[in-house]
């Protein structure tokens, strides 16, 4: 093991699922569904009733100072609770100077909620109609001032830095559902170069506003299994209609193994590889060529090949098209290696999905099981993979992580015990 190797020494998470990973252990082992039907969706009347919230977040709890709370989104709110979370699990105050520490989070489209937008609508409507020209006066006089500062995704990156004086490196990354994983990467990569001496990486996902849900409505991928919310997600199975959307936020310590081990840190996980491609759009839309180039990268990276690996934790989207693209790249580029499809669980979280998807994975690592996935009962043949059904024994302590976009954009990261 070199004295540069990237690892992992702070967790902290929260989604539907519960908040620590405790509550993800717990959710896990009994198999139970956090996707709900929502009572704001059914009242507004929109065709999508269904989705997943973290429940019993208090943001008090985790913000010292109340009066950022003005002009905090949630998403901020989630990224500054779960990088705290984090810190605290790695035992990370006073042992890194604020110059050595940094922040690279993945982030969301954000939107206002729609009660923040209602004044300003208001102020533009004319005998019931909205006149553009009251825009650029009577609008903007009755709009928050600061609201777009709390729309603006590098903003979550931000708070966390000044939450808990992060004077290190500070970035952003904005690539949707791949978000949470090419963090991670680049966090790695800021520790490699010696830019600093820890990183908290991870993201965020919170578009739960009626903007957010309007929107995903207008995509078309959304699941119309509404009469059964907690079978609506079921990745790679034969019924799959489509995905599921939900809310949450990861974060990760990272060190290298000579400054973990200095400070007497406690490892729970080694990061050993990552990397990223892209397949070029056609009238076919995206292939897997590129997720197969991107896993074989990583393996490479970290000195791997499948034999060595436990297990894959895929994107899993629950989309007919998307899951068998997936899958054909899984038995392509690790042929015969058991799959998990976190989703199942708490739906997509966006730019969130990748790192708290990486924390179910650390869970059953350090449990010495690989997490099930919740749903699968018919075997798609376009799916030739292994779907874990119920927690298996590891075999091997390793796990590759895949996130992928609907554009075709894919991320990859190669986890292992310690």
């Amino acid at each position: 093991m070199s004295e540069n190797e990237i690892v992992i020494t702070g967790v902290g998470v929260l989604c539907p699922s519960g908040i620590g990973r405790e509550a993800i252990r717990a959710a896990l082992l009994a198999g139970r569904s956090a996707v709900k039907r929502l009572a704001h969706l059914v009242e507004a009347g929109l065709p999508i009733e269904i989705g997943a919230e973290v429940e019993g977040f208090d943001p008090r709890a985790f913000v010292a100072n109340r009066k950022n709370l003005k002009v905090m989104s949630r998403d901020a709110q989630f990224g500054v609770a779960a990088a705290v979370l984090a810190c605290r699990d790695a035992a990370l105050g006073g042992q890194v100077a604020p110059e050595r520490l940094g922040v690279i989070l993945g982030a969301d489209r954000i939107s206002n909620p729609l009660e923040r937008c209602e004044a300003t609508y208001r102020s533009c409507l004319v005998d019931g109609r909205f006149e553009v020209r009251r825009w650029p006066v009577e609008g903007l006089a009755a709009t928050f001032p600061l609201s777009f500062l709390m729309v603006l995704p590098n903003m979550i990156a931000s708070h966390v830095s000044i939450a808990l004086d992060a004077r290190g490196p500070s970035n952003t990354i904005h690539h949707g559902d791949v978000s949470g994983l090419l963090a991670l990467g680049e966090a790695a990569r800021v520790l490699q170069r010696g830019a600093a001496d820890a990183m908290i990486a991870g993201g965020v996902g919170c578009q739960g506003t009626l903007f957010d849900w309007t929107r995903h409505c207008a995509m078309g991928r959304w699941s119309r299994r509404q009469d059964d919310p907690a079978g609506a997600m079921c990745p790679f199975d034969a019924r799959r209609d489509g995905e599921v959307r939900g809310e949450g936020a990861g974060a990760l310590v990272l060190e290298t193994r000579r400054h973990a081990e200095a400070r007497g840190a406690r490892i729970v996980a080694r990061l050993l590889g990552w990397s990223a491609a892209c397949d070029p759009p056609s009238r076919a839309g995206p292939n897997h060529a590129g997720l197969a180039r991107a896993i074989r990268h990583a393996l490479a990276q970290a000195r791997l090949d499948p034999r060595d690996i436990g297990h894959i934790n895929a994107h899993g989207a629950s989309t007919v098209e998307d899951d068998a693209r997936e899958a054909q790249a899984l038995a392509d580029a690790l042929p015969g290696v058991p799959v998990t499809a976190p989703k199942s669980f708490f739906g997509n979280l966006g730019a969130g999905a990748g790192t708290v998807e990486a924390i179910v994975s650390l869970v059953g690592l350090e449990s010495g099981w690989t997490p099930p996935t919740l749903n699968y009962r018919c075997p798609d043949p376009l799916c030739p993979v292994d779907v874990v059904r119920e927690p298996r024994a590891l075999v091997r302590r390793s796990a590759v992580l895949v996130n992928r976009t609907p554009q075709g954009q894919s991320a990859v990261v190669v986890l292992a015990g310690t």
